[in-house]
């Protein structure tokens, strides 16, 4: 039995599948996958890896859209993909009662500052599948945005997350949101919400940081500031009791993978980590529970202020979201990755036409 497979059905821990890739989707839910996300920059890596795939239904969408821009496109292609993933999840959606089997669909990272856009985007995403989840950055708007739309009934991924003070934000966002709901007599059973820490992201700041200031830190302690955020993070849930669950992105060791199970947290991993992890030695069981070293967390704390930022439960105030250096580093990656899409997009469009 593969780590992961094991792992599902041993513990409480889950994963997904950090892609939208049919093929990379169906080898994760045959060893134990439980979700999977997409987002303009994942859809343009699957498009230029399977172009031969995905040619047809782009020529298919020029031809009934001739009006449509090269935008206009891509996130028909977004949406198709995501309809795809939602088809291939179901059983899994259906089997765990709605618990699980969802594929998360990203709002348009342009739209950070505006919670009013981010939420009409929200609510016409609910409507592809039943098993769709929506991505709403943690930014000051986007808390806004997440309150709304859970209030609508949506099932929010909150994304763009790095502290242990955003995921606390986006879930009392939620929690505001279905307690607006009950009192309107409304059922909440259908939301199941998470909230991501890219611990991986988290971990290149806390990095990046470090070396500007001219620190000299232990490798260990470095490769644990995610896990480290995560664990804390995980506290804070487990003692107030959110509806919402902490899942772990953006990997970088294993650690990220292993400190993790057992606890009751999903975690979206890229394909070839999900190899990885699976072929490795590491053993499964719970270590969840087990405490970060006291010298890795004496170092951190000590030495990297940026961490403190993201560890601490009151380490950002809202209003520095937007501001934080791995939420500005990430939105711009996600930007540029929505722009290499639509170049993408561009060539297709112009080979057409000049095929015409």
């Amino acid at each position: 039995m593969s780590n992961l497979l094991l792992m599902t059905e041993k513990t409480p821990t889950r994963f997904w599948n950090d892609s939208c890739s049919i093929s990379e989707l169906t080898y994760a839910i045959e060893n134990g996958a439980v979700g999977a996300t997409s987002n303009p920059e994942i859809v343009g890596i699957v498009l230029k890896n399977e172009t031969e795939k995905y040619l047809p239904y782009v020529e298919k969408l020029l031809k009934e859209n001739p009006k449509a821009t090269e935008d206009d496109i891509s996130w028909l292609l977004n949406e198709y993909m995501a309809v795809e993933g939602a088809k291939l999840l179901y059983p899994v959606f259906r089997k765990n009662n709605g618990k699980n089997g969802y594929i998360s669909i990203q709002t348009n990272a342009k739209y950070y500052r505006d919670d009013e856009r981010m939420l009409k985007q929200a609510l016409y995403f609910d409507t592809l599948a039943e098993n769709m989840m929506v991505k709403i950055p943690i930014t000051s708007a986007g808390l806004r945005a997440i309150e709304e739309a859970t209030y609508n009934g949506v099932t929010i991924n909150a994304t763009v997350s790095f502290s242990v003070s955003q995921v606390i934000e986006a879930a009392e966002a939620m929690e505001r949101g279905m307690k607006r709901r009950e009192k309107e007599g409304l059922s909440n059973e259908h939301i199941n919400p998470v909230c991501t820490i890219m611990v991986g992201r988290i971990e290149d700041w806390v990095r990046e940081s470090a070396m500007k200031d001219g620190k000299v830190l232990d490798p260990v302690s470095l490769d644990m500031a995610g896990v480290a955020i995560f664990k804390n993070a995980y506290k804070v849930f487990k003692e107030r009791g959110y509806k919402a669950r902490l899942l772990a992105a953006a990997y970088r060791n294993h650690h990220q993978w292993s400190d993790f199970i057992g606890g009751e947290v999903s975690m979206t991993m890229p394909h070839k980590f999900i190899k990885l992890f699976n072929n490795c030695d590491i053993t499964v069981e719970n270590r969840m529970d087990d405490p970060i070293s006291p010298r890795v967390l004496d170092q951190l704390t000590r030495h990297v202020p940026e961490f403190n930022k993201a560890y601490q439960p009151d380490g950002l105030k809202v209003c520095d979201f937007d501001s934080f250096g791995a939420t500005m580093i990430t939105l711009t990656k996600f930007l540029r990755g929505y722009d290499n899409m639509i170049a993408i997009i561009r060539k297709i469009m112009l080979n057409i036409d000049f095929m015409l």
